[in-house]
């Protein structure tokens, strides 16, 4: 059971390690990220740097990097403990990429995906929580914070 459990983390780390969003800027042909527009490698960059598509594209790619390994992980009977680390594995792994010199983005998108195996109802209320502060301020990142900071009250 230890060694699965450090499997899934190496696991984990290596699939939140691709940059979703150097990835589909290559594919499309966009610059890369990490040095135009804001120069974060994460769907809110990428809609500045190439539109809808590619930034839709970037953050399913990102939640995805969450989810995956989490889910896989619970369905292989592992404990909620390392399943924790897991996820916490995979926002590592968007953050200090092993692929991209360590250089990453901020791990919104992963750190959702991470909590999405928890349940459809706080998955929906953390997305209702970025909406409303997207709406009223205008600013995805600050959406983020507050939908972070929102996640243990609605758990």
């Amino acid at each position: 059971m230890i060694a699965t459990v450090i499997l899934m983390i190496c696991i984990a780390y290596l699939v939140g390690s691709l940059s979703s969003a150097v990835v589909i800027c290559g594919l499309y042909g966009l610059p890369d990220p990490r040095t135009a527009g804001s120069k974060n490698p994460g769907a809110t960059n990428v809609f500045r740097l190439g539109g809808r598509m590619p930034a839709t594209l970037v953050l399913v790619m990102d939640i995805l990097k969450g989810t995956v390994p989490v889910y896989s992980s619970y369905w292989m009977g592992l404990d909620p403990l390392p399943l924790g680390f897991i996820g916490l594995a995979a926002c590592l792994g968007h953050i200090f990429p092993l692929y991209f010199d360590f250089k990453g983005g901020k791990a919104v998108a992963t750190a959702f995906g991470v909590l999405l195996p928890l349940g459809f109802k706080l998955a929906g209320l953390l997305i209702l929580t970025w909406a409303m502060t997207v709406f009223i301020w205008g600013y995805a990142s600050l959406g983020a914070i507050i939908a972070v900071c929102f996640a243990p009250l609605f758990t």
